[in-house]
This record gives C-alpha cells, sequence and structure tokens, in this order.
C-alpha cells in the first residue's frame, strides 16, 4: 500500500485529509483546522469512505471542543456549542452509518469525561478509533481471502472505491484484494469505473496500479458482460450501511451488479467493519439514501455531456437485499444467511467485548 495514498492523519493540530476530488490528476492535501472544514470535507467528498470519514468525523468532535473553549468560558456553553458542532458533523452526509456512530463514540467519551479531561479523552477515543479501523481492515483482508483458500488465478471484480483511500488500513473489500494478492492468489482484478463520479477508475485504479495489483477499468455497464465471459471469480464489494437483515446500502450500481451476478451464479459478498452495522434498523426499506447534485450526472470533469436544465435523479446509494448476497466479511469472520441469525449473534458478540 502506497504511504502517499493513506485517507487522512492527524498532526497535532488538524487533520490532514488526501482530496480525492483532485486525484488522479493531482496528489493534494486539506489541512482541516476546524470541525467545519473536516465536516465540508465529508460533504464535498474530499474525504469518502464509510470507515475513513468515521475517523474523520471522530477526530472532527476533538476540534469542535477546543473551539468551544475557544469562543465560550462557561461549561454549560462549552458544553452546548460542542453538542451542535457534533450535530453539524453528523448530518454532513445521512447513508453512512459510521459517521454518525463515531460522533456517538466521541459524545458518549464527553459526556462521561469532566472539564479538565475531556480533550484528551476525546483524542485518545478518536486515535483509538484509527487503530481499530487500521486492525479491523487487516482482520477483514484476512477472513476474506480465507473464502478462497487453495485457489489461484482468481479473477474478482469490485465497485466503488474501498481501499486505503476509503478507511484508515488496507481496506474493506479492497483489503481482501490486496491480502489475496500478496498470497499469489489473484490472476486479475476487474474495476467498475463507478458514475457518476468515477471513484473506480479514479481512486480504485490509482491504489491498484500504486500496489502492482493485475487490474483491468471496466465501465459501469461493461459488468454483466465481464462477468460472462472473463470467467469472474467472485464479486466484493464495501458497503455504507448494513440493516439487521443484511440487507445492504453501498454505492449505486452495487444492486444491478448482484442482481447480474446471481443471474450467472457468481458469489456476491460484501465487505464491512462491524461499524457499518446499523443493528436498529431491521431492512433496507429504512435507509435513507442520499441524493447529489444533479450536475454530477450532467457533467464529467466541469463539461456538460447533458443538457444543462435536463431532470435528473441521482441517489448516491442503492440498496442491495440480502437474498442477494452470499456473505458479508467482517473483522470476525464471514456473516452468512439467514442474516437475522448470524447479523444478532454478531451483535452479541460485539457487546461482550
Amino acid at each position: 500500500m502506497s504511504d502517499c495514498l493513506h485517507s487522512l492523519s492527524w498532526d497535532g493540530n488538524a487533520l490532514i485529509i488526501v482530496d480525492q476530488t483532485q486525484l488522479p490528476e493531482i496528489l493534494t492535501y486539506r489541512r482541516c483546522t476546524s470541525s467545519r472544514m473536516v465536516a465540508e470535507a465529508i460533504r464535498e467528498l474530499a474525504v469518502r469512505g464509510a470507515p475513513a470519514i468515521g475517523v474523520a468525523a471522530a477526530y472532527a468532535c476533538v476540534l469542535a471542543l477546543r473551539e468551544a473553549r475557544t469562543e465560550y468560558q462557561d461549561w454549560p456553553q462549552i458544553q452546548q456549542a460542542f453538542h451542535d458542532s457534533c450535530q453539524a458533523i453528523a448530518e454532513a452526509r445521512p447513508t453512512a452509518v459510521n459517521l454518525a456512530w463515531a460522533v456517538g463514540q466521541m459524545q458518549k467519551i464527553f459526556a462521561e469525561a469532566d472539564p479538565e479531561t475531556a480533550d484528551q479523552k476525546l483524542l485518545e477515543r478518536a486515535q483509538a478509533i484509527e487503530k481499530e479501523d487500521i486492525d479491523t481492515c487487516r482482520r477483514i483482508g484476512e477472513n476474506g481471502a480465507s473464502l478462497f483458500k487453495g485457489k489461484t488465478s482468481l479473477r474478482i471484480l469490485t465497485h466503488c472505491n474501498t481501499g486505503a483511500l476509503a478507511t484508515a488500513g488496507i481496506g474493506t473489500a479492497f483489503g481482501v484484494l490486496v491480502t489475496l494478492a500478496s498470497r499469489g492468489q489473484l490472476d486479475r482484478v476487474f474495476a467498475d469505473e463507478t458514475r457518476p463520479l468515477l471513484q473506480g477508475s479514479r481512486l480504485t485504479a490509482t491504489e491498484l496500479m500504486e500496489d502492482q495489483i493485475p487490474c483491468c477499468l471496466i465501465t459501469d455497464s461493461m459488468a454483466p458482460a465481464v462477468m460472462r465471459d472473463k470467467k469472474i471469480d467472485a464479486i466484493i464489494v464495501g458497503a455504507d450501511r448494513i440493516a439487521a437483515n443484511g440487507d445492504t446500502a453501498n454505492k449505486i450500481g452495487t444492486y444491478g451488479l448482484a442482481v447480474a451476478a446471481a443471474y450467472h451464479h457468481i458469489p456476491f459478498y460484501i465487505a464491512a467493519p462491524f461499524s457499518t452495522f446499523d443493528f436498529s434498523i431491521q431492512s433496507g426499506k429504512e435507509i435513507i439514501i442520499e441524493e447529489r447534485n444533479p450536475d454530477e450526472i450532467r457533467q464529467i470533469g466541469g463539461h456538460y455531456t447533458a443538457p444543462k436544465d435536463i431532470p435528473v435523479y441521482n441517489p448516491a446509494f442503492d440498496v442491495t437485499p440480502a437474498s442477494l448476497i452470499r456473505g458479508i466479511i467482517t473483522e470476525k469472520g464471514v456473516l452468512t444467511p439467514p442474516y437475522e441469525e448470524s447479523i444478532l449473534k454478531y451483535e452479541r458478540s460485539l457487546t461482550n467485548e
């Protein structure tokens, strides 16, 4: 994994993020010195990927308390300002549950801390969330690779970006690919370009090339033909929110891939950490789907490729029903149907830690 492509880092006073809107043409960084700047970076997709924005949100909460202390002297006012900032951070993007989870973790730490230790406690928790994600990605990679024990010359198809740019570690679905490649089991990775914002071609392709993993870039609409003609062994993608029944929200286009995979009898896997599960919702019907700027579809690279006033439907995510998912790769192992049972058991294992 290329060191330059780590999604973010903390320098003691600011969160440094790779501006992913500029890749692959320019490798540039944003130095976020306020919680507002971090929230803006999340909204603008300068930092993206469910685990990465969770880590970013945690550090944003650290900045939020420092800002509140600068503005107010009275502790109740500081508390209110902190909670207001946390709310703004959590609302930056609605679909990825990792964001709200991380903010909730930081608010819990804040509620339990006294005024003298709150800053240090928040920083320690943010650093722990980052460290946990690094370890979680490693374990997801190992658990996913175990599905292909004894197999070589594998051809895997993936969608969107789930690597070091989307996490604090080697990635979720991408982490499985990295692990398989390190063991000499991969023939090739097929990466969807992932319209409309091209996270596959701009980010995943960049990471694959940087890591010297054999790869081939395809358009989203080519995927079913590639499944038919290129002997794809499996499809592995990430997730932004997983319901208690296994329904999974991920980047738009994932549902279509799962349908095509089912038709071609190709196993379809989700790779995600514990923070992506939303045990409070029973099915994908309860997941709020973010809709983004219509110009993301009307334009490519700032140039209009469609009439400027044509109506546009631009959901950032879709929901894949659990019935199309062969397994959910987690840091604790691979969950399999029936998901109501395996996810409940998984949830209980987390609460017992």
